[in-house]
């Protein structure tokens, strides 16, 4: 199993659409969490030593989690260049996610990957 961990800064919109979507993939776990107070899930130094995989959506973050826990420096830590102006589960963010998540080679390329649950 795989640990992959969805991160932006308030864990409100794009993090929580990625865990939303990538959820059901088989072999993974799937958690978000934002860097910031205010987060709905605040990211802990024990999520990131959880996590196999960890996206971020900016390089900003990436370089965060990296300043907070330096001894963790050596994480996987994808950097996904999604910008901050999406809602949740809006449907240019479901598609650029899927598309960068599997673009990556992380997941196989087939119509049931990175499906929500439920479909869609």
């Amino acid at each position: 199993m795989q640990n992959i961990l969805f991160v932006c800064n308030q864990n409100k919109y794009r993090s929580p659409t990625a865990e939303a979507i990538f959820k059901d993939v088989e072999g993974w776990s799937v958690k978000s969490a934002g860097l910031f107070e205010g987060s709905k899930h605040l990211l802990t130094k024990r999520l990131v030593r959880w996590a196999d995989t960890i996206y971020v959506m900016e390089q900003s973050q990436k370089d965060e989690i990296q300043a907070r826990w330096p001894d963790l420096a050596w994480k996987h830590i994808v950097v996904l260049d999604i910008p901050d102006h999406f809602e949740y589960m809006q449907p240019e963010l479901v598609k650029m996610l899927k598309e960068k998540v599997i673009n990556n080679g992380v997941i196989p390329q087939s119509p049931q990957a990175g499906q929500p649950h439920g479909g869609a």
